[in-house]
């Protein structure tokens, strides 16, 4: 049996990743608690969100595994996100003055929130603040449709986030790599040495010479001092082709810091 750890608690959208990849799930406080269950073999797998479409990268996601925890990246889950907002059962949009949720979920739904004239308030997650609002019909909370069944709520508007093209990545941990499927990704990360002109664009220029197709880029702050950052890039390939080998060593020999993150199914 492969337990599961993941972002909890139930009823999160982390939760609702989770269930696509199996059974055996175990809700966890925290990214970082979630990542040390898998570290520590508690877990053999741990799920939690890493990007959104709208709000872009879960920074705490990236920094762990870039400075704390040698795991590897062994499948990718992207769900659409449908913000609701949920109340307890008879409350009416004039009843509300609160709404509470996790501080991505109001991000996605600032429009609507201050449409509505409603004080937003954040919650650890999705899940706990719809537990929060149980028996007050002056809170409302934002959450997916799973919490409904789970706390005795309904869901007064739905799909109410500011754009609809809301979506998700999440990420499934392990210790290991996934095997080569012939449709893979590989994710890496790596700094450039700050006294060679053009280092960026050279590392790029490895990708391009071997006909690579990067599938994204960005750059998160080392933690170093100013100005000295990190670069993450998912691209086309498998660990175990000879190609991407040749590739990585050479970004290897040209960068001071270089982590491989995984190879594993594109979504």
């Amino acid at each position: 049996m492969s337990l599961i750890s993941f972002l909890g608690p139930e009823g999160t959208f982390t939760h609702e990743a989770a269930s696509n990849f199996g059974d055996e799930l175990i809700p966890f406080c925290t990214i970082p608690a979630v990542m040390e269950s898998v570290h520590s073999d508690e877990c053999s797998y741990g799920v939690v969100p890493i990007e959104n479409s709208i709000e872009g990268p879960v920074g705490i996601t990236l920094d762990q595994l870039a400075h704390k925890y040698d795991l590897k990246i062994f499948n990718e889950i992207v769900i659409p996100i449908n913000q609701n907002l949920v109340v307890n059962p008879g409350t009416k949009m004039e009843d509300i003055e609160d709404v509470y949720s996790h501080a991505q979920a109001i991000a996605q739904c600032q429009e609507y929130i201050r449409n509505h004239k409603i004080q937003p308030h954040y919650e650890v997650s999705t899940a706990r603040a719809a537990k929060s609002i149980v028996g007050d019909k002056s809170k409302a909370a934002i959450s997916n449709a799973k919490v409904v069944e789970l706390y005795g709520l309904e869901i007064l508007e739905s799909n109410i986030q500011d754009m609809d093209n809301n979506e998700t990545r999440f990420v499934v941990l392990s210790k290991e790599y996934h095997e080569m499927t012939g449709k893979d990704k590989t994710s890496i990360i790596f700094s450039i040495y700050e006294d060679r002109p053009g280092g960026l664009y050279n590392i790029l220029g490895i990708f391009q010479k071997n006909n690579i197709n990067l599938t994204k880029i960005e750059s998160r702050p080392s933690k170093e001092g100013l100005g000295k950052y990190l670069f993450f890039v998912d691209f086309n390939g498998h660990i175990d082709d000879v190609l991407v080998q040749n590739i990585l060593n050479e970004i290897k020999e040209n960068t001071y810091f270089f982590k491989v993150l995984g190879s594993y199914p594109e979504f």
